[in-house]
Protein backbone atom coordinates (compact mmCIF):
# COMPACT_ATOMS: atom_id res chain seq x y z
CA UNK A 1 0.00 0.00 0.00
CA UNK A 2 1.44 3.89 -1.43
CA UNK A 3 2.13 6.03 1.55
CA UNK A 4 -0.16 8.95 2.42
CA UNK A 5 3.01 11.48 0.82
CA UNK A 6 1.84 9.62 -2.56
CA UNK A 7 -1.21 9.05 -2.65
CA UNK A 8 -1.58 13.00 -2.24
CA UNK A 9 0.03 12.98 -5.16
CA UNK A 10 -0.97 10.89 -7.52
CA UNK A 11 -4.43 12.42 -6.42
CA UNK A 12 -3.03 16.07 -7.39
CA UNK A 13 -1.49 14.77 -10.66
CA UNK A 14 -4.97 13.26 -11.74
CA UNK A 15 -6.71 16.48 -10.68
CA UNK A 16 -4.11 18.76 -12.87
CA UNK A 17 -3.95 16.48 -15.60
CA UNK A 18 -8.37 16.38 -15.62
CA UNK A 19 -8.52 20.29 -15.51
CA UNK A 20 -5.92 20.86 -18.41
CA UNK A 21 -7.38 18.43 -20.92
CA UNK A 22 -10.69 18.60 -19.72
CA UNK A 23 -11.85 21.17 -21.76
CA UNK A 24 -10.30 18.93 -25.13
CA UNK A 25 -11.71 15.81 -23.59
CA UNK A 26 -15.14 17.43 -24.04
CA UNK A 27 -14.62 18.74 -27.65
CA UNK A 28 -14.02 15.08 -28.55
CA UNK A 29 -17.20 14.04 -26.38
CA UNK A 30 -19.32 17.37 -28.25
CA UNK A 31 -17.77 16.55 -31.89
CA UNK A 32 -17.70 12.87 -31.82
CA UNK A 33 -21.69 13.30 -30.75
CA UNK A 34 -22.48 16.00 -33.84
CA UNK A 35 -20.51 13.35 -36.34
CA UNK A 36 -22.98 10.65 -34.67
CA UNK A 37 -26.46 12.44 -35.26
CA UNK A 38 -25.62 13.80 -38.61
CA UNK A 39 -26.07 12.32 -41.84
CA UNK A 40 -23.12 12.61 -43.64
CA UNK A 41 -24.96 13.03 -47.63
CA UNK A 42 -26.64 16.39 -45.71
CA UNK A 43 -22.90 17.55 -45.10
CA UNK A 44 -21.95 16.30 -48.39
CA UNK A 45 -24.92 18.90 -49.27
CA UNK A 46 -26.76 16.43 -51.42
CA UNK A 47 -29.83 18.23 -50.50
CA UNK A 48 -28.89 20.46 -52.82
CA UNK A 49 -27.85 19.06 -55.73
CA UNK A 50 -29.23 17.75 -58.91
CA UNK A 51 -29.55 13.74 -57.83
CA UNK A 52 -30.88 12.82 -61.67
CA UNK A 53 -28.16 14.51 -62.93
CA UNK A 54 -26.82 12.47 -66.34
CA UNK A 55 -24.39 13.19 -68.30
CA UNK A 56 -24.36 14.21 -71.55
CA UNK A 57 -24.10 12.10 -74.89
CA UNK A 58 -21.87 13.41 -78.02
CA UNK A 59 -21.58 12.30 -81.48
CA UNK A 60 -19.12 12.62 -84.21
CA UNK A 61 -16.01 13.26 -81.96
CA UNK A 62 -12.44 13.37 -82.67
CA UNK A 63 -10.06 10.58 -81.66
CA UNK A 64 -7.88 11.34 -79.19
CA UNK A 65 -4.92 10.11 -81.33
CA UNK A 66 -5.73 13.82 -83.61
CA UNK A 67 -4.78 16.14 -80.62
CA UNK A 68 -1.64 18.10 -80.88
CA UNK A 69 -1.06 17.38 -77.02
CA UNK A 70 2.79 17.98 -76.42
CA UNK A 71 3.21 14.28 -74.09
CA UNK A 72 1.70 11.30 -74.47
CA UNK A 73 -1.81 11.16 -73.59
CA UNK A 74 -1.94 9.35 -69.80
CA UNK A 75 -5.43 10.51 -68.61
CA UNK A 76 -8.28 11.10 -69.91
CA UNK A 77 -11.50 12.69 -69.69
CA UNK A 78 -14.33 14.12 -71.01
CA UNK A 79 -15.59 17.24 -70.24
CA UNK A 80 -19.36 18.99 -70.98
CA UNK A 81 -18.92 22.63 -71.06
CA UNK A 82 -21.69 24.48 -72.15
CA UNK A 83 -23.27 22.03 -73.66
CA UNK A 84 -19.40 21.71 -75.97
CA UNK A 85 -17.39 18.24 -75.51
CA UNK A 86 -14.15 18.80 -75.03
CA UNK A 87 -11.06 16.37 -73.81
CA UNK A 88 -9.20 16.82 -70.21
CA UNK A 89 -5.83 15.63 -71.27
CA UNK A 90 -3.37 14.30 -68.75
CA UNK A 91 -4.69 16.19 -65.99
CA UNK A 92 -3.54 19.46 -67.22
CA UNK A 93 -5.34 20.52 -70.30
CA UNK A 94 -8.85 21.09 -72.22
CA UNK A 95 -9.35 20.29 -75.67
CA UNK A 96 -12.16 20.42 -78.06
CA UNK A 97 -13.22 17.01 -78.81
CA UNK A 98 -14.86 18.45 -81.64
CA UNK A 99 -11.84 20.03 -83.77
CA UNK A 100 -8.91 19.84 -80.95
CA UNK A 101 -8.70 23.44 -80.29
CA UNK A 102 -6.88 24.00 -76.97
CA UNK A 103 -9.33 25.85 -74.44
CA UNK A 104 -7.32 28.28 -72.08
CA UNK A 105 -10.07 27.77 -69.13
CA UNK A 106 -13.88 28.30 -68.55
CA UNK A 107 -15.49 31.45 -68.27
CA UNK A 108 -17.87 32.57 -65.90
CA UNK A 109 -20.96 31.59 -68.38
CA UNK A 110 -19.44 28.13 -68.61
CA UNK A 111 -18.84 28.17 -64.86
CA UNK A 112 -22.62 28.63 -64.36
CA UNK A 113 -23.68 26.17 -67.19
CA UNK A 114 -21.70 23.32 -65.82
CA UNK A 115 -22.92 24.26 -61.91
CA UNK A 116 -26.25 24.33 -63.09
CA UNK A 117 -26.20 20.84 -64.24
CA UNK A 118 -25.19 19.47 -60.81
CA UNK A 119 -26.97 22.09 -58.51
CA UNK A 120 -30.84 21.91 -57.60
CA UNK A 121 -32.75 23.96 -60.73
CA UNK A 122 -35.10 25.72 -57.98
CA UNK A 123 -31.29 27.35 -56.75
CA UNK A 124 -31.27 31.11 -57.33
CA UNK A 125 -27.87 32.26 -58.22
CA UNK A 126 -26.73 35.61 -56.19
CA UNK A 127 -23.07 36.06 -57.22
CA UNK A 128 -19.66 34.43 -58.93
CA UNK A 129 -16.54 35.38 -58.09
CA UNK A 130 -13.51 33.95 -59.16
CA UNK A 131 -10.91 32.75 -56.20
CA UNK A 132 -6.79 32.06 -57.50
CA UNK A 133 -5.49 30.77 -53.89
CA UNK A 134 -6.84 29.62 -50.76
CA UNK A 135 -5.41 29.42 -47.40
CA UNK A 136 -5.16 25.81 -45.60
CA UNK A 137 -8.21 26.60 -43.37
CA UNK A 138 -10.32 27.56 -46.70
CA UNK A 139 -13.52 25.38 -47.13
CA UNK A 140 -12.15 24.96 -50.58
CA UNK A 141 -8.97 24.18 -49.58
CA UNK A 142 -6.91 21.01 -51.74
CA UNK A 143 -8.62 21.38 -54.64
CA UNK A 144 -8.28 22.85 -58.19
CA UNK A 145 -7.26 26.62 -58.32
CA UNK A 146 -8.19 28.52 -59.87
CA UNK A 147 -11.86 28.06 -59.23
CA UNK A 148 -15.23 29.95 -60.05
CA UNK A 149 -17.30 30.15 -56.58
CA UNK A 150 -20.79 30.52 -56.87
CA UNK A 151 -23.25 31.88 -54.24
CA UNK A 152 -27.05 31.27 -54.04
CA UNK A 153 -30.22 32.53 -52.38
CA UNK A 154 -30.47 30.33 -49.20
CA UNK A 155 -30.31 30.33 -45.77
CA UNK A 156 -27.63 28.01 -45.45
CA UNK A 157 -25.02 30.60 -47.12
CA UNK A 158 -24.60 27.64 -49.54
CA UNK A 159 -22.16 28.05 -52.46
CA UNK A 160 -20.86 25.56 -55.32
CA UNK A 161 -17.21 25.58 -57.01
CA UNK A 162 -16.26 24.91 -60.37
CA UNK A 163 -12.51 24.60 -61.70
CA UNK A 164 -11.85 27.09 -63.83
CA UNK A 165 -8.79 24.82 -65.84
CA UNK A 166 -10.92 21.56 -66.60
CA UNK A 167 -14.43 22.87 -66.38
CA UNK A 168 -15.20 20.30 -63.78
CA UNK A 169 -17.50 20.85 -60.79
CA UNK A 170 -15.68 20.52 -57.76
CA UNK A 171 -17.85 20.89 -54.31
CA UNK A 172 -20.73 22.09 -52.54
CA UNK A 173 -20.46 24.21 -48.91
CA UNK A 174 -23.02 25.04 -46.59
CA UNK A 175 -23.52 25.93 -42.80
CA UNK A 176 -23.94 22.72 -41.81
CA UNK A 177 -20.65 21.40 -43.30
CA UNK A 178 -18.85 24.43 -42.00
CA UNK A 179 -19.72 23.34 -38.12
CA UNK A 180 -18.65 19.80 -39.28
CA UNK A 181 -15.42 21.09 -40.73
CA UNK A 182 -14.96 23.05 -37.26
CA UNK A 183 -15.82 20.27 -34.94
CA UNK A 184 -13.53 18.07 -36.95
CA UNK A 185 -10.92 20.36 -36.77
CA UNK A 186 -11.37 20.49 -33.03
CA UNK A 187 -11.14 16.86 -33.27
CA UNK A 188 -8.51 16.30 -34.93
CA UNK A 189 -6.48 19.11 -33.38
CA UNK A 190 -5.13 20.31 -36.43
CA UNK A 191 -5.35 23.74 -36.23
CA UNK A 192 -3.48 24.75 -39.54
CA UNK A 193 -4.97 22.19 -41.79
CA UNK A 194 -7.82 20.49 -40.39
CA UNK A 195 -7.07 17.20 -41.85
CA UNK A 196 -3.72 15.88 -40.51
CA UNK A 197 -4.37 12.72 -37.60
CA UNK A 198 -0.48 12.99 -36.95
CA UNK A 199 0.07 16.03 -35.71
CA UNK A 200 2.27 16.71 -32.53
CA UNK A 201 -0.73 18.79 -30.25
CA UNK A 202 -2.92 15.42 -30.44
CA UNK A 203 -0.53 12.45 -30.44
CA UNK A 204 0.34 14.66 -26.98
CA UNK A 205 -3.03 15.49 -26.14
CA UNK A 206 -3.74 11.58 -26.53
CA UNK A 207 -1.28 10.60 -24.27
CA UNK A 208 -2.21 12.77 -21.50
CA UNK A 209 -5.69 11.46 -21.64
CA UNK A 210 -4.25 8.09 -20.97
CA UNK A 211 -2.23 9.66 -18.26
CA UNK A 212 -5.12 10.62 -16.79
CA UNK A 213 -7.34 7.54 -17.06
CA UNK A 214 -4.21 5.83 -15.45
CA UNK A 215 -4.10 8.21 -12.66
CA UNK A 216 -7.43 7.53 -12.24
CA UNK A 217 -7.17 4.00 -11.72
CA UNK A 218 -4.35 4.18 -9.44
CA UNK A 219 -6.01 6.93 -7.81
CA UNK A 220 -9.10 4.53 -6.66
CA UNK A 221 -6.69 1.34 -5.89
CA UNK A 222 -4.72 3.98 -3.40
CA UNK A 223 -8.20 5.62 -1.45
CA UNK A 224 -10.53 2.58 -2.04
CA UNK A 225 -11.82 1.13 1.57
CA UNK A 226 -12.21 -2.21 -0.18
CA UNK A 227 -8.87 -2.21 -0.78
CA UNK A 228 -7.50 -1.11 2.51
CA UNK A 229 -9.27 -3.78 3.70
CA UNK A 230 -7.75 -6.42 2.04
CA UNK A 231 -4.61 -5.35 2.21
CA UNK A 232 -5.16 -5.26 5.95
CA UNK A 233 -6.17 -9.04 5.80
CA UNK A 234 -3.47 -10.16 4.03
CA UNK A 235 -0.98 -7.84 6.44
CA UNK A 236 -2.11 -9.71 9.52
CA UNK A 237 -2.41 -13.45 8.27
CA UNK A 238 1.58 -12.55 7.56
Amino acid sequence: MVNRHTALKIRKTHRYLGLFIGIQFLLWTISGLYFSWTDIDDIHGDQFRNLQYQPKAFQSLISPSQLDVPLEIKTIELRDINGIPYYWINQKQLYSALNGELKEGITETEALYVANRFMDSSLKVTNVVRINKVNKKHEYREKLLPAYVISYDNDEALKSYVSVNDGNFQTVRHRSWRWFDFLWMTHTMDYEGRDNFNNIILRTFSLLGLITVLSGFLLWYTSSPTIRKINKKKRKKN
